[in-house]
């Protein structure tokens, strides 16, 4: 099952990501490669937000991910939710 992480972010969030950016990004790279993080990445035109797309047996996967992120840990990120995604075509 496929669960997507949404993320609200704060205003001028591309310029207050700096501080916080490698360690998020380190985050991410170890969800890689453990296989829980399929893909994810800001959402441009506004930049208000991400999606991160996670796969595993249960939500908690991506919930852990929100709850461990220092973007969301320092307040870059306003809210988040997770939601199941029911992939009909493509994917693995």
């Amino acid at each position: 099952m496929y669960y997507i992480l949404f993320y609200k972010t704060v205003d001028n969030y591309i310029e207050r990501r700096a501080p916080y950016r490698t360690e998020h990004l380190g985050l991410a790279q170890q969800a890689v490669d453990n296989g829980s993080l399929f893909m994810g990445g800001a959402l441009a035109d506004p930049a208000d937000g991400a999606v991160l797309i996670f796969k595993g047996d249960t939500p908690e996967v991506a919930e852990q991910f929100a709850k461990n992120d220092p973007y969301v840990k320092n307040g870059l990120i306003t809210d988040w939710q997770v939601r199941p995604w029911m992939v009909v075509i493509g994917g693995e």
